[in-house]
């Protein structure tokens, strides 16, 4: 992905990515002998620790979930302070600039993908374990523009910004079910309230909630 895309900037950039995806969603949807296609793949076991101990449950889960997220957390938070992290803030504020002083910037994008794939990788694995099935529809779309609202409405150029998104978007909704909402009309007020959250914080706060201020 990174090959065909580590030239694009800006808006062009996020199209080849979404582009990128539903290319990859419309091959698993059809690549039946592989993927069963729409059926999914059903059966999927659960992590066992040290090869012992099966885990099973939101219970089981859950710590080492988090234990995950921590570590993923502070292994960007070196990263940031790296000069690696240095040189992808600068590159954020002025590629050209960063060029013209002889850094690569097409090697520092490439690895910024390998990360985010990495890590991204790792949440599959996670997620897939835990449901123990997944079909097409768990990379629709959909849940592309559901990772970048929170991206967006927690805020980019530091650590807290995505995790307060994230936390924002996946309480929004378990928010509602106190409100005594029927499930139909739960699942529109959901979208709404994304819509407008992603509104007010672009006009009021456009680094988002706790982003960075470029």
């Amino acid at each position: 992905m990174s090959v065909f895309t580590v030239k694009l900037k800006n808006d062009y950039f996020i199209l080849a990515t979404l582009g990128f995806q539903m290319i990859v969603y419309t091959v698993l949807y059809n690549w039946k002998d592989v993927t069963r296609g729409p059926y999914g793949i059903p059966g999927i076991p659960g992590i066992r620790l040290l090869g012992l101990w099966e885990l099973s449950g939101v219970w089981a889960y859950a710590p080492i979930t988090l234990v995950s997220m921590l570590a993923v957390v502070w292994v960007f938070h070196l990263i940031k302070k790296s000069p690696y992290g240095r040189l992808l803030k600068a590159m954020r504020a002025d590629e050209i600039s960063v060029q013209a002083l002889g850094r690569n910037t097409v090697v520092a994008r490439s690895w910024a993908f390998f990360l985010s794939a990495a890590i991204s990788g790792l949440a599959g694995l996670f997620y897939a374990s835990y449901v123990s099935y997944i079909d097409p529809t768990s990379f629709a779309l959909d849940e592309s523009i559901f990772i970048i609202s929170a991206l967006f409405i927690g805020g980019t150029g530091n650590i807290k910004g995505p995790v307060v998104g994230a936390l924002f978007v996946v309480l929004l909704p378990e928010m509602l079910r106190f409100v005594g909402m029927p499930d139909a009309i739960a699942a529109n007020m959901r979208q709404i309230i994304y819509g407008l959250s992603l509104i007010l914080v672009m006009f009021f706060r456009p680094q988002g909630l706790v982003g960075e201020k470029r």
